[in-house]
């Protein structure tokens, strides 16, 4: 099998993964966790659904920034990045590098902190991590929508 024909499919499967998870907790699981009748069960039912993806995610979000690189390099793509046109790629570029620093940096620093912060106010912690992933799902999708119409031929500048 070509190599780039396995990047890409590595990386567009991860991508599904990632971003269809992404949009199942903040359209799905973070409604239903607001929803709750004690907004500590709806903390405790985000945090069991989150706990299992965000294992998972751990993998494809590398998996994805490793595919992408090696497409990059082998298509010698980096002047793209300086091209306006190939706005979607430094999106991806700058969306996945996010991610990154989100899963293996802000998380880990920061979750006791926020574990504390969600048991004295889980309603409060609940909203601003609703808030957060639907900006990160909207930051995602216009990012996506924009790599696959633009890799496709869509010329937006």
């Amino acid at each position: 099998m070509d190599d780039l024909a396995l990047a890409r499919a590595i990386h567009v499967l991860s991508v599904i993964h990632w971003l269809g998870g992404l949009g199942f907790v903040t359209l799905v699981v973070l409604p239903d966790a607001l929803a709750r009748a004690t907004a500590e069960a709806g903390f405790a039912a985000f945090a069991a659904v989150e706990r299992r993806f965000s294992a998972q995610v751990r993998i494809s979000v590398p998996l994805i920034g490793l595919a992408g690189f090696w497409m990059v390099y082998r298509g010698q793509l980096w002047d793209r990045f300086y091209e306006p046109q190939f706005w979607w790629m430094s999106a991806m570029a700058a969306v996945w590098t996010l991610f990154m620093v989100m899963l293996f940096i802000v998380e880990p620093l920061f979750e006791a902190r926020f574990a504390a912060a969600a048991r004295r106010d889980p309603r409060t912690a609940l909203r601003r991590l609703a808030r957060l992933h639907r900006l990160l799902l909207g930051a995602s999708a216009v990012t996506a929508f924009g790599a696959v119409a633009g890799a496709h031929g869509m010329v937006f500048f």
